[in-house]
């Protein structure tokens, strides 16, 4: 079927635009910054086609941006990042926080993609799909064989199909009930993604030179070492095992000079808040389990407000971008 007209971006198509571009260009100096300091070969490809993926990504949202007449946003440049900063981070962080990225944008540029109807950002966005697929898969092999593999706890095969008669399987508050499956998983996940966001609080803490920022990310610290105990008492209790891939002591180096602006620290840390919370909303519509569900939603209360805290820190500094606005028609 051909379309005969060019309509106009809707709200969502300019939105997915919009914080994909911000989105990639800090990707873009963190890639590059690490990048410099790799010295594990296969892990350095991997980060230089993660870093071509993102320029390329980059570009063509700049060329649709401009070509719509839209303020392409400032995001992040070369000016935020030096990439002759100290080694901050061990080459086995690098590939898990690689991995860590991979999954944040397919589940972002997935929820995008059902929003999306102009067929050029279409495309753009499968075929961004397509290229993150790719790279998970290349990931995976690279950590299987390097022997880095952490992998979700192993469970009974079910032998037979089984209904529920009890409501107690719900409301299971004295955890009686082994977890389900779901419930596994979503603990496993939020593990490793506090896990990584633990070394990620130390290392920004390490090289800011704002006390305030440096307070930020110190007190994010302390608030994702108490929700890794909470999730790990959880398998520690049904006698599965708990597992963390990046420890903070031989991890993150002892450097303190910096290679990133305050700026893209706390965005950087804004975004892996923000998708923490949605993890955690994630794990509340999938459990179903009453004492799990309300862990999941006093936790993600708590990273609300810490997050709220943290872009008020940005607006202090004129670090937060306006996103873009439908209009105000109200009169005075």
């Amino acid at each position: 079927m051909n379309i005969e007209h060019d309509p106009r971006l809707t709200s969502a198509e300019i939105s997915y635009l919009w914080e994909a571009y911000l989105n990639e260009s800090m990707s873009v100096c963190v890639y590059k910054y690490l990048l410099f300091h790799i010295k594990d070969t296969n892990i350095k490809s991997l980060a230089e086609k993660v870093l071509a993926g993102s320029q390329e990504y980059v570009n063509s949202i700049h060329g649709i941006l401009t070509s719509e007449e839209i303020q392409v946003p400032q995001g992040f440049t070369d000016e935020d990042v030096n990439l002759k900063a100290k080694r901050l981070f061990s080459d086995n962080f690098c590939l898990y926080y690689i991995r860590n990225m991979i999954s944040l944008g397919l589940s972002g540029d997935a929820i995008s993609l059902t929003t999306i109807y102009r067929q050029d950002i279409l495309s753009l966005n499968s075929n961004n799909l397509i290229n993150l697929i790719k790279l998970n898969s290349e990931t995976s092999q690279i950590i299987l064989e390097k022997g880095l593999t952490i992998r979700p706890p192993y469970i009974p095969y079910p032998t037979e199909i089984e209904f529920i008669h009890k409501q107690s399987f719900i409301l299971e508050l004295l955890g009686t009930r082994p977890l389900t499956s779901q419930e596994v998983t979503t603990l496993y996940v939020n593990i490793l993604s506090n896990n990584i966001g633990l070394c990620i609080s130390f290392g920004f803490a390490q090289i800011t030179d704002s006390k305030e920022v440096r307070d930020y990310f110190l007190r994010g610290k302390e608030i994702g070492t108490k929700h890794l105990k909470v999730f790990s008492d959880y398998l520690e209790k049904h006698s599965l095992p708990v597992t963390m891939p990046m420890a903070i002591n031989q991890d993150v180096t002892d450097s303190s000079e910096s290679p990133f602006s305050d700026k893209l620290l706390m965005f950087h840390y804004l975004m892996m808040m923000g998708s923490g919370a949605s993890n955690y909303g994630n794990a509340i519509a999938t459990s179903m389990r009453s004492d799990l569900v309300v862990d999941f939603s006093r936790l993600m209360t708590e990273t609300m407000k810490f997050n709220e805290d943290g872009m008020n820190i940005m607006i202090k500094n004129s670090w937060f971008e306006r996103p873009p606005l439908a209009s105000y028609r109200e009169k005075d």
